[in-house]
């Protein structure tokens, strides 16, 4: 268990109602809210999909947790986003400031979400230090990546949240038709 987390509520979010909701990071379905307020580009067409059938529950976990847009670039340092939750590891802006508090608070943010929504699925930012599933940079800012979760990911992930990012949304998309088979 993380620290930071009740322990008392660690199981998986409620079964899915009709029609399932998605935690969806909202640079995907362009808000401007990435770090360099950059738009991240055209919405996927399953996200739009998605979006037109009421699926998606929009999250920036970063913006959630206080941060402003624009907003100096982050990265963990001293590991990934579990070890930031057990004290281990910082997330830290290019001007040395520690953000990991923010981070934390968007993240349970998202959670509270998930709850709310009965979510059990969630696609978001790859290779971001909140939302990275898979991997994300190593904290020199040198973009080296490494194995590992963001902030956000590794909190859904430890509540029973199955984290895709954008370029598994096919993934995501037959786990969704899954679980509404039953």
């Amino acid at each position: 268990m993380m620290a930071g987390t009740d322990p008392s509520d660690s199981n998986p979010a409620p079964g899915m109602g009709a029609p399932g909701k998605i935690l969806v990071s909202a640079c995907l379905l362009g808000a401007n809210v990435r770090y360099n307020a950059i738009p991240c580009g055209a919405v996927a067409p399953i996200l739009a999909q998605w979006l037109g059938e009421g699926r998606v529950v929009p999250v920036c976990p970063e913006v959630a947790g206080g941060l402003p847009t624009p907003r100096p670039a982050a990265e963990i340092s001293g590991g990934d986003g579990r070890r930031v939750w057990l004290g281990q590891a910082r997330v830290m802006t290019t001007a040395g400031d520690d953000v990991s508090r923010a981070f934390q608070a968007g993240a349970q943010a998202a959670l509270a979400l998930v709850r709310s929504h009965g979510i059990r699925i969630a696609v978001l930012k790859a290779r971001s230090p909140s939302c990275g599933n898979a991997q994300i940079y190593d904290g020199s800012f040198s973009a080296t990546r490494i194995d590992g979760m963001g902030v956000t990911a590794a909190l859904l992930a430890e509540h029973g949240v199955a984290v895709f990012n954008e370029d598994e949304l096919e993934q995501a998309d037959a786990l969704l038709r899954r679980l509404e088979r039953g």
